[in-house]
């Protein structure tokens, strides 16, 4: 299906076609057929939410009989369960200015900048908060990530001064005096998701199986479309079942969004007895899980 094209309209460098990396962004295909989802109304989040809150963690409650799973303090689980919000009930904002409607589809919008230039899709959204996480932990040799083309991009090189020439197979250059300023981390990461995409970082990733899901794992399709989502965190009950919170961004690039669930109108999913994961704007057989 390579008639499909992601849509980024930036020009970083010339003499090169960005069409076969571009071809693997999100799908703007709306599937939100529910066939899959069993009804699971005791999930519903509207006695659940503190609009007042501006953590993920803090705004949202876990249904009766449930109890948020542990994490390490410091890990990306614990990361991701802190991110910040806009005020509940702002609108997820494109990267042209425009606003997205949130009816059926998510109820907080996570506070991140994702500037003028259609570079925060669906797997970049992913790749920042992972980014991101290392960059707050200083752990910058840890910041990279694969092109479609298969050239490891990584921070600590940009660090030292380095660029990337995308041409062929890509290759570093030495340019300008080391720096690492919280701007020099977020222009590595606009190169980024110019040449990476969900195709990409499909292949970076390791298949998880569903009984095993953590926080920070992946549903991930791969391609042309494509499209991904990240468990951004985790209940359980006495009996062991699991239920979860996912965030996306999409296409055109737009900021990252806590999913409603379609089934029940909450935040909260579950994959009880279930083979396909379906969300507002795409269905991901369960086999589609990773982890980093």
């Amino acid at each position: 299906m390579l008639f499909f094209t992601r849509k980024k309209s930036w020009k970083l460098f010339a003499g090169i076609s960005l069409l076969a990396v571009f071809q693997f962004a999100c799908s703007n295909e709306v599937k939100n057929n529910s066939k899959e989802i069993n009804s699971e109304n005791n999930m519903k989040s509207e006695k659940l939410i503190n609009p007042e809150e501006m953590t993920l963690q803090a705004r949202y409650g876990v249904p009766q009989g449930y109890k948020r799973v542990a994490v390490e303090k410091g890990s990306f689980a614990e990361f991701l369960r802190n991110q910040k919000l806009k005020p509940y009930g702002e609108k997820v904002k494109y990267f042209n200015g425009n606003y997205k409607q949130s009816e059926g589809i998510y109820d907080s919008v996570f506070d991140v900048e994702i500037g003028d230039r259609d570079l925060h899709q669906c797997a970049d959204a992913i790749m920042l908060l992972r980014g991101e996480y290392f960059y707050s932990k200083k752990e910058y040799d840890k910041i990279n990530f694969n092109f479609v083309t298969g050239f490891n991009a990584q921070y600590s090189k940009w660090m030292q001064g380095y660029r990337i020439n995308p041409n062929g197979k890509g290759s570093y250059y030495k340019k300008s005096a080391p720096s690492n300023t919280y701007k020099d981390f977020r222009n590595f990461m606009n190169i980024v998701f110019g040449y990476a995409g969900t195709l990409s970082l499909e292949k970076e990733m390791t298949p998880q199986k569903i009984e095993n899901m953590k926080i920070g794992d992946v549903f991930i399709m791969g391609g042309s479309p494509g499209h991904a989502v990240i468990v951004v965190d985790m209940a359980e009950n006495e009996e062991g079942e699991k239920i979860f919170m996912l965030a996306q961004s999409y296409m055109p690039a737009q900021q990252t969004q806590i999913l409603i669930n379609p089934e029940n109108g909450g935040v909260w999913y579950s994959l009880k007895g279930k083979d396909v994961l379906v969300t507002p704007e795409w269905k991901f057989p369960i086999e589609e899980l990773r982890k980093f």
